[in-house]
């Protein structure tokens, strides 16, 4: 028999990604989940100082990120005023919040012209999505229920995505970004996400039409995945693997809140444009 006729072997399956990480991942979850709806349902300084701590974590992962450097003296005064924008907002509201991330914008063009507008960039967004989640929470009872509606879409989608994608596996969504997604995971994340998000948008208001509750479950469900993307697709340009190893089988803050931040700001959009600042939860859940 010639090496032509020679029976071809079967290529090998793609090995299956191991479940090693699972039980830290699990266990990280629960605990953020946990702090977040004692923050959430707190409200007020509590939650303003959680959100702080928060995005100020993000934003050293950013700084240290884009910069590919250890933390600077500029680093820190940015870092701070982070922080200080979710602080002030109880006492001053939005103009003031967004004022001293506007600052903080100026002083890091002004700093450091090389990446000046890579940290100005990441203020700029952290402290829009600092005020959106303020404000959607509110000081009322609809703050909260925005919240829950907001994390039964966005951590469903994430937990759908993982495991669809890890068990099914098959054609990959993002290769050049991602390369560990697969349309699989992206698909079970979509539909699991949507699904738990109407089947909250039903318990928590009732009195609101249920397709509207479907397409907002599905927009922050696409969003979600959006935003994962998004943050894969700097990390991958400034060549890091994960923004930080501070959440055990997660990685860093970005790498578990890059899903929700989009999806905050599409709640903080839609209900500011119907309840105004003083209603923006409100504004978003009744129709």
């Amino acid at each position: 028999m010639s090496p032509s006729e020679a029976p071809q072997s079967e290529p090998a399956p793609a090995p299956k990604r191991p479940w090693t990480d699972l039980g830290p991942r699990v266990a990280s979850a629960l605990v953020l989940i946990v702090v977040t709806v004692v923050g959430l349902w707190l409200g007020g300084y509590v939650f303003a100082a959680l959100v702080g701590a928060v995005f100020a974590g993000c934003y050293r992962e950013w700084e240290r990120m884009v910069t590919l450097k250890p933390l600077t003296p500029v680093g820190g005064v940015l870092i701070g005023i982070v922080a200080a924008s979710a602080l002030i907002f109880p006492l001053w509201g939005v103009p003031a919040a967004l004022a001293l991330i506007l600052a903080g914008c100026v002083l890091a063009v002004v700093l450091d012209r090389e990446v000046g507008f890579w940290r100005a960039g990441g203020l700029a967004f952290f402290g829009l999505v600092i005020v959106a989640t303020l404000a959607m929470r509110g000081s009322g009872w609809e703050g909260v229920l925005a919240g829950v509606f907001l994390g039964f879409v966005v951590w469903p989608t994430d937990t759908g995505a993982f495991f669809t994608g890890r068990q099914i596996g098959g054609e990959k969504l993002a290769p050049d970004i991602s390369p560990s997604k697969t349309w699989s995971g992206a698909i079970g994340g979509f539909a699991l996400g949507t699904l738990a998000g109407l089947v909250v948008w039903l318990i928590i208001a009732p009195a609101s039409p249920w397709w509207i509750g479907l397409a907002f479950a599905a927009t922050i469900s696409i969003l979600g995945q959006l935003g994962d993307l998004s943050e894969s697709a700097i990390k991958r340009r400034f060549r890091v693997k994960d923004s930080g190893d501070i959440i055990p089988g997660h990685g860093g803050l970005m790498d578990r809140l890059d899903s929700l931040t989009f999806g905050v700001l599409f709640v903080f959009a839609v209900g500011w444009m119907r309840g105004g600042l003083d209603g923006v939860a409100a504004g978003f859940l009744t129709w």
